[in-house]
C-alpha cells in the first residue's frame, strides 16, 4: 500500500488529506488559524500558525496507518503571500496575504511609473494589490528595516515545503502570481527584481509543481512519525492545485472554484497573454499554461453575510425559500467588493453595495442577491475569456460555495453552460496529493494521473427559460459597478 498527502494551505485553515495509489480518499484533518487585521483593509498571518497547524494534522492523519507506507507530499496553497526570512531563516514579520489591500499606492506607481506595457512584456500581467511584488515594494517604503534584513522570500506554501525539507523552493504556477516571474520563459525577471529593490539570491529555486525538491529533514521525519525519505513535490499555487483535482488539465478545460475567492481557471497548451490583462497569464502546475481571472471575496461573501449580519451559520436554511421561479427575477442587486476586487477590474476601492431594496425586499431576497452578485462577477472574467476568442463549452466546479445546489444551479444559468462536479471536491489538497503521485513515479504526468483519477458524478445543466432571465439581470448588473466607480474613492 502506498499514501500520498495532500496539503490545502488555505486562508483561514489548512485541509490535509490522505490518498492511497488507487485516489480513494482515506482520511482527512482541517486545523484553523486565526487571520490577522492589525488595519483596515490589511490581512496578515503568522507563518507558525501554518506549520503547527500542518504538523499536528499530519499526525492526526497518518495515526491509523502504517506510517512507513507513505510515499510523497504535495502541497497547494494560498498564492501571493508574502513571506520574508532572514539570514537565519527565521519570519521577520507576518505574512501579507493576498486579499491585503494596503498596496494601492505601490501597485499604481508599478502601473504608471513602470507601465502596464512593460510589465505586461516581463512578466505577461499587470500589477494588482494582492500581487507579491506590490508587497516588496511596501515594505521597502514603510519598514526599510525589516525590507534590509531580507535573505530569502518565498510564498505561503513554500514556508510548509521549506519547514519539512530544509529547501527554499517556489513552483512556476504560484511564483506566476509574484509579478516577478518572467511566465513565458520561467525564470525570475530580472528588470523586476531590480525594480522591486531584491536579487537573485534572495529568490528560491524554481520547479515544476510535480518535481521533487527534496525529502523530508531528520528531525522533521522523527517528530511526524514518517519515513526520511518521503518525498516533497513543489507543490502549486491553491487554483492551478484545485484545478489539476479537478482534471482541468490538458487544452481548453475549464473550472470554477467559489472558496474565500472565486476563480475562473482556463487551461491551455499555449502560451498566451489577454492584451488588456484583465485576465491572469499564469504557468499551470501540469507544465503548461492557463489564464485566471479572480475575484477576492466569493463564498466568503454569503459567510459574511450569512455569520455577520443574519447572525445564522445555517446557510441551507436561509437558501430554502429561493425557488426556481426567483431565479433571474430579484430586484436586488449586490456588489460583490468587501476586499475591493481583482479581476477583471482592478480596484482596491471598489466595495460591496446593495441596490435595488425596497420596503418589500425580504431576507432571502438579499441571500439571493449575494449569491447572484458572485455569480455575475465570475461571469464577467468568462465574458472576457470569451472575447479572446476561447471557447468554453462547460466547466467543472469546486469549492466550499459549490456545494450548495441551489448555487450551482445560479452559476450554470448565469454562464449559461453545464457545470461538471467531480467526484472529488476537495480541489487544492487532492491536486497536490496528485502531484506527489506523478513526482513519486506513480503516473508519467499531470495528464496521465488526472486521466486515471477524476471522475465526475453529476452535471448541471442550465435551463433555458431562467439562463434567459439571467441574461437580463446580467445586462442591469454590469451598469452599477461604472455608475459608482468614482463614488467609492470618495467612502475612503
Amino acid at each position: 500500500m502506498s499514501y500520498y498527502i495532500g496539503v490545502d494551505l488555505g486562508t483561514s485553515s489548512v485541509k490535509l488529506l490522505l490518498v492511497d495509489g488507487d485516489g480513494r480518499i482515506c482520511g482527512s484533518v482541517s486545523r484553523e488559524y486565526p487571520l490577522l487585521f492589525p488595519h483596515p483593509g490589511w490581512s496578515e498571518q503568522d507563518p507558525a500558525c501554518w506549520w503547527d497547524a500542518v504538523k499536528d494534522g499530519i499526525g492526526e492523519l497518518t495515526a491509523g496507518i502504517d506510517r512507513s507506507d507513505v510515499r510523497g507530499i504535495g502541497c497547494g496553497g494560498q498564492m501571493h503571500g508574502l513571506v520574508a526570512l532572514d539570514e537565519r531563516d527565521a519570519v521577520i514579520r507576518p505574512a501579507i496575504l493576498w486579499n491585503d489591500g494596503r498596496t494601492a499606492e505601490e501597485t499604481a506607481w508599478l502601473n504608471t511609473a513602470v507601465g502596464k506595457e512593460k510589465l505586461s512584456a516581463l512578466t505577461a500581467n499587470i500589477a494588482f494589490a494582492g500581487f507579491t511584488a506590490p508587497k516588496l515594494l511596501w515594505m521597502r517604503n514603510k519598514e526599510p528595516e525589516n525590507f534590509a534584513r531580507i535573505a530569502k522570500i518565498m510564498l505561503p506554501k513554500d514556508y510548509i515545503n521549506y519547514k519539512l525539507t530544509g529547501v527554499h523552493s517556489c513552483d512556476y504556477s504560484d511564483a506566476s502570481g509574484m509579478l516577478l516571474l518572467d511566465v513565458e520563459n520561467k525564470c525570475w525577471s530580472p528588470e523586476m527584481l531590480e525594480i522591486c529593490g531584491m536579487k537573485q539570491s534572495q529568490m528560491p529555486r524554481l520547479f515544476e509543481s510535480f518535481e521533487v525538491i527534496g525529502t523530508l529533514l531528520p528531525d522533521i521525519a522523527a517528530q511526524l512519525g514518517l519515513p526520511a525519505d518521503v518525498k516533497v513535490v513543489a507543490g502549486a499555487g491553491d487554483n492551478a492545485a484545485a484545478a489539476v483535482g479537478t482534471g482541468t488539465v490538458g487544452d481548453g478545460a475549464c473550472n470554477l472554484s467559489l472558496g474565500t475567492s472565486g476563480t475562473i481557471f482556463i487551461s491551455s497548451s499555449k502560451f498566451g497573454v489577454d492584451p488588456n490583462n484583465a485576465l491572469h497569464a499564469f504557468a499551470h502546475a501540469d507544465g503548461r499554461w492557463h489564464l485566471m481571472g479572480c475575484m477576492l471575496s466569493a463564498a466568503s461573501c454569503n459567510k459574511w453575510f450569512c455569520d455577520e449580519v443574519l447572525k445564522t451559520t445555517d446557510y441551507a436554511a436561509e437558501q430554502r425559500d429561493i425557488t426556481d421561479e426567483k431565479l433571474g427575477a430579484n430586484r436586488v442587486f449586490f456588489l460583490p467588493y468587501l476586499m475591493g476586487e481583482r479581476s477583471p477590474i482592478n480596484d482596491t476601492d471598489a466595495r460591496g453595495t446593495f441596490v435595488g431594496m425596497t420596503m418589500d425586499t425580504s431576507r432571502a431576497d438579499l441571500v439571493q442577491a449575494v449569491l447572484e452578485g458572485v455569480a455575475f462577477a465570475i461571469r464577467d472574467s468568462f465574458e472576457i475569456a470569451k472575447s479572446l476568442g476561447v471557447p468554453v463549452d462547460r466547466s467543472k466546479i469546486c469549492g466550499g460555495g459549490a456545494k450548495s445546489p441551489l448555487w450551482r444551479k445560479i452559476m450554470a444559468n448565469v454562464l449559461n453552460i453545464p457545470l461538471d462536479i467531480p467526484q472529488t471536491e476537495e480541489g487544492p489538497g487532492y491536486g497536490g496529493a496528485m502531484l506527489a503521485m506523478v513526482g513519486c513515479g506513480a503516473y508519467a504526468s499531470v495528464i496521465d494521473c488526472a486521466d486515471a483519477l477524476v471522475r465526475v458524478t453529476e452535471t448541471v445543466e442550465p435551463d433555458p427559460a431562467i439562463a434567459a432571465r439571467y441574461e437580463a439581470q446580467y445586462r442591469k448588473f454590469r451598469q452599477i459597478y461604472p455608475a459608482l466607480k468614482m463614488v467609492f474613492p470618495k467612502l475612503l
